[in-house]
């Protein structure tokens, strides 16, 4: 796709105020399954992604591209060679890539995403198609197992359709009620599921 930075220059832009966090069900049940991390150890926190990170499946450079981003840590495992995280420009990347290292026998300390649910997100057409803006600073990512996405909406990322996270069920609702998608748990993200996005 083109070098899209997600800018809000232009008339184009449209401003989308953060939803109000309702309930802490998605962050106690990331928090209840962040326990179940083998070792009894917190996971590592979440980093900030600059422009010196490119994507481990892609290659891009995350921030000059709209879209969810995330982030795996592996337990002593240095993803793509490098240190970890691994670094992803988009979120159905990241899960292609978790599942074949888990197929490996990896073992995954954490998988973190965009929480759109935690920051001031700015939707921005291009060309006629809608994208939603990319927050690679570190405290705007959350543990994924207490994410909600939303699957194939009309708002893309870096890489076409993706899986924008909340962890506010009733902000993933919302937001599929706006601009289409499947609402889906963490735990229901199949390799099925990212092939149908990868393919859109």
């Amino acid at each position: 796709m083109d070098d899209h930075d997600g800018s809000s220059e232009g008339p184009d832009r449209v401003g989308v105020d953060r939803r109000s966090v309702l309930g802490g069900v998605g962050g106690a049940l990331g928090a209840a399954l962040a326990g179940c991390l083998g070792n009894g150890s917190a996971p590592p926190d979440p980093v900030t992604l600059t422009e010196e990170d490119r994507c481990d499946v892609c290659g891009m450079i995350i921030p000059n591209h709209p879209g969810p981003n995330a982030q795996i840590f592996y337990r002593d495992q240095q993803p793509s060679g490098h240190e970890n995280p691994a670094r992803f420009c988009s979120t159905w990347e990241a899960f292609q890539y978790d599942f074949d290292r888990l197929d490996r026998g990896w073992t995954r300390q954490v998988f973190y995403a965009t929480d759109y649910s935690d920051v001031d997100y700015e939707i921005t057409t291009d060309a006629g198609d809608r994208y939603i803006s990319s927050h690679p600073e570190a405290e705007a990512f959350a543990d994924g197992t207490g994410v909600t996405f939303v699957a194939g909406s009309a708002v893309l990322g870096a890489m076409g359709a993706d899986l924008v996270g909340f962890t506010a069920e009733a902000d993933a609702t919302a937001f599929a009620d706006e601009y289409g998608g499947e609402v889906i748990a963490f735990a229901d993200v199949t390799p099925t599921v990212i092939g149908q996005l990868a393919q859109a």
